[in-house]
């Protein structure tokens, strides 16, 4: 296991979905939360590749911090076919002090884990990452 930088230890299991959703496209999404416990990031959520952006969204809570990672497919203005897989800090206003602090110490330690990751974003309520959002960033 991983040492992250505010002292949480990231789960294997963590960067072997991640793979899983980078190379072999298992999953959509990949929820990540902090077990403030077992002082480790563990996998919260798995998200199929048939679920859509709006399943992803719905599987972050309104009042709690996460991390998340998307796999995002488009098609640009040439006509390719292309997907870009997105970290997204999820820390919500309305989330504890706490909470916001432990995520965004542990953010670049945790992301460095996760080799492939092409676009970061960081969201406070849902319109900062909203498909408008996602699309514009990814092309």
């Amino acid at each position: 296991m991983a040492n992250a930088a505010s002292g949480f230890a990231v789960d294997d299991d963590c960067k072997l979905k991640f793979l899983d959703l980078k190379a072999k496209r298992t999953y959509r999404f990949i929820v990540f939360k902090i077990e403030e416990k077992q002082k480790q990031v563990i996998v919260e959520k798995l998200g199929e590749p048939a679920q859509s952006y709006e399943d992803f969204t719905a599987s972050l809570p309104a009042d709690e911090c996460r991390y998340a990672v998307y796999d995002f497919d488009f098609v640009t203005a040439e006509n390719c076919q292309k997907s870009r897989i997105f970290f997204i800090a999820w820390s919500p206003d309305t989330s504890k002090v706490r909470n916001k602090m432990i995520y965004a110490s542990s953010k670049d330690r945790f992301k460095r884990e996760l080799d492939g990751i092409q676009i970061e974003l960081q969201a406070t309520d849902p319109t900062e990452m909203d498909l408008d959002v996602i699309r514009s960033r990814a092309s």
